[in-house]
């Protein structure tokens, strides 16, 4: 198989077993790392549930990235400006947001919006900046939704762990997710840092927050991307920033018992 982010060759690291009964390949781009299944042909049987049993960190990750993500829009983004949540989930992230004080919107063909109703966003128009959390690892096409997604956005802020250049055995790393058999793209710096040249994006990285962008940071933007601990650098500035923010949750009441009139 070709690297899908690269096209160079990519060897095989070992089989496993995925949703505990198909015998699966799994390969590594010898070029820029990137990690990748054979064609997953059981996706469909994966996603019977999108959410999957072993993700018990859904809330703990909204919360964190919802406190990281402040930071980066007021830091380095227009505050003002409409954001959507990407492959949004039940809308925990969106609400959060919106309740931070942000004009945030969800969007999930795959999910029930259960959190953030009354705010569902639409693909045809322009958003500041687009979120969408452990997302990658689930696309098969990852160029092409990188591309669909620059058709509404500037700047793409997304988390996944990213896969060593040698690549971990299967025992050893749980991000691999074969029990539930949605993990079928596993990136790396250098795979991103290609897709980012493809697109004419600046790559920035903070352990396994990644930022896509067309927008110039600036040198202070960059050292603070560069600095070993910036993930936690963001997550401590929230709580500065935070008192200055005025929380969307009772706009955001109000304006349905407005509509109800």
């Amino acid at each position: 198989m070709n690297c899908k982010i690269c096209q160079n060759e990519t060897t095989k690291i070992f089989n496993a077993t995925v949703l505990y009964k198909y015998d699966v390949t799994y390969y590594q781009c010898t070029t820029c790392g990137f990690g990748q299944t054979e064609k997953p042909y059981w996706l469909e049987e994966a996603y019977v549930s999108s959410m999957n049993l072993s993700d018990t960190g859904v809330m703990f990750r909204s919360e964190r990235m919802s406190k990281i993500t402040t930071t980066l829009i007021t830091l380095f983004f227009n505050s003002k400006g409409v954001f959507l949540d990407y492959a949004g989930g039940l809308g925990v992230f969106t609400r959060q947001m919106r309740d931070i004080g942000f004009d945030y919107y969800w969007h999930d063909p795959y999910t029930k919006n259960e959190l953030a109703r009354g705010f569902e966003g639409t693909l045809d128009k322009k958003y500041e900046l687009v979120t969408t959390f452990e997302s990658f690892e689930h696309f098969e096409f990852p160029l092409e939704e990188v591309e669909k997604m620059l058709q509404f956005t500037d700047t793409i802020v997304l988390s996944t762990d990213l896969i060593a250049h040698k690549a971990p055995a299967h025992k050893d790393w749980w991000y691999y997710g074969s029990e539930h058999g949605q993990h079928i793209a596993f990136h790396s710096k250098e795979s991103f840092k290609v897709m980012a040249k493809k697109f004419g994006l600046h790559y920035h990285n903070a352990m396994n927050v990644h930022i896509l962008t067309k927008k110039k940071i600036g040198f202070l933007g960059t050292s603070i991307l560069k600095f070993r601990y910036a993930k936690h650098l963001l997550y401590a500035g929230f709580f500065i920033i935070n008192p200055f923010l005025k929380s969307k949750s009772f706009d955001d009441m109000n304006s349905f018992y407005v509509k109800q009139k």
